[in-house]
């Protein structure tokens, strides 16, 4: 993100940061850190695993249905707003 104040002036958005050492502000970063240590002790070395392996484990993930998505996978919700996008305000938003 070091070129977020270019972001911000492309598109209007806000970019905000967390505090560190407050993992209560990154939750679905701390929960998809999570669901890796399934596959992936801390400190692991990923290069000793294929870009195959990598791909496999994210496909695994991205196919897995979230509480915070309605039950939903990540690309269903992905597909289906974007399927919508035409009708909502923008891409952050709630139902």
């Amino acid at each position: 993100m070091a070129r977020h104040t270019e972001i911000t002036l492309a598109t209007g958005l806000d970019i905000y940061f967390c505090d560190p050492h407050s993992p209560w502000q990154r939750g679905s970063n701390e929960n998809t850190n999570g669901l890796l240590r399934q596959y992936f002790p801390k400190a692991s070395d990923l290069s000793v695993h294929s870009a195959e392996h990598l791909a496999a484990v994210a496909a695994q993930l991205n196919a897995r249905p979230r509480k915070t998505l309605g039950w939903k996978t990540p690309a269903q919700a992905l597909n289906h707003l974007l399927s919508h996008l035409s009708t909502t305000d923008g891409v952050a938003t709630t139902p």
